[in-house]
């Protein structure tokens, strides 16, 4: 049988630089952000619902927007038949794991035992920060295709059981899974990352909230673009986009001051990131991390534990 291959990948400009590699195979597109917003396992028409609701009220996407540039793709990842691998193309960061994990369960439900490798950023030799697929060369990106890892069964298996943990109320299950060894170079790393979304138990704050404010106090920072430009940069391992980050900084906002020439810590601002005082009650939302709200568990940075409100 003719060897068919089926990308699918995280986003348009790795697909439109995958065109002129003349890979093998077809593309599909991933146009997701399901690191934020309520998510359930089955990737559904309830799942469908849910995710418009969200990212209209959330990032003003309409229903008409995200039928076009998701649920098509999806229903063709549904359609494909025929096809004798998958390949998908995925970054190191939070946000394209989530993403990920909840393509390899689809794709487990829907085309079964089908084999699946995986192309994942890395740091290249000399590069002293990772760097995302879309940021490489023509050279580099051929480079990790023809290294693309083999995902074993126990690996399907894990990312099967993490995208239901995720999808799940109980974010305590998911620390466990730290520990297992896979061939997910950054996995563990991005289960950390989430863990850390959560608000600290001390501040209220998050530690991707606490970056952008540490930001503000040690950096000469302008305006709020300039503010975006760098926790944009110096976000690790979350792989927010402009409009997440633009989110955060907006919420953020009682705990800075804009000045003339530049942005300063508000008092506010100054008592939080000592630690002086808890500012869970005025931040507090309804927003969910999958099956998770996230204002009900408490991060406790010293035990890196899970509290449950």
């Amino acid at each position: 049988m003719e060897n068919r291959t089926l990308h699918i990948v995280n986003g348009d400009s790795l697909a439109e630089q995958m065109q002129e590699l003349n890979l093998p195979g077809e593309i599909i597109v991933w146009r997701e952000l399901l690191c934020e917003g309520p998510t359930q396992k089955e990737i559904n028409s309830d799942f469908f619902k849910l995710r418009k609701k969200f990212l209209l009220k959330t990032y003003n996407i309409s229903a008409e927007n995200y039928e076009d540039r998701f649920i098509s793709e999806i229903k063709r990842l549904r359609s494909l038949k025929d096809y004798n691998n998958v390949v998908l193309w995925f970054d190191f960061d939070l946000f394209c794991h989530i993403n990920m994990l909840a393509a390899i369960s689809l794709l487990a439900d829907k085309h079964g035992e089908i084999p699946i490798s995986l192309v994942c950023s890395k740091k290249l030799k000399g590069e002293k920060e990772l760097q995302a697929l879309s940021h490489l060369s023509q050279k580099e990106l051929e480079n990790h295709y023809r290294n693309s890892i083999q995902l074993n069964t126990e690996d399907i298996e894990t990312a099967i059981l993490i995208w239901e943990l995720y999808c799940g109320n109980n974010p305590l299950k998911l620390k466990p899974q730290i520990k297992v060894n896979t061939n997910f170079e950054y996995l563990s790393s991005c289960i950390r990352a989430h863990i850390e979304r959560f608000p600290n138990s001390i501040t209220g704050i998050n530690s991707l909230e606490r970056n952008i404010l540490r930001l503000i106090e040690n950096q000469d920072i302008k305006n709020e673009n300039h503010l975006l430009g760098y926790a944009l940069q110096y976000q690790g391992y979350y792989g927010y986009s402009d409009d997440q980050i633009q989110r955060l900084i907006t919420k953020l906002s009682i705990f800075y001051e804009k000045n003339e020439d530049k942005i300063v810590l508000s008092e506010k601002g100054k008592l939080v990131l000592e630690g002086k005082k808890n500012f869970y009650r005025d931040l507090k939302n309804e927003d969910y991390f999958g099956g998770t709200k996230m204002y009900d568990f408490l991060y406790e940075s010293e035990s890196h534990r899970l509290l449950k409100l």
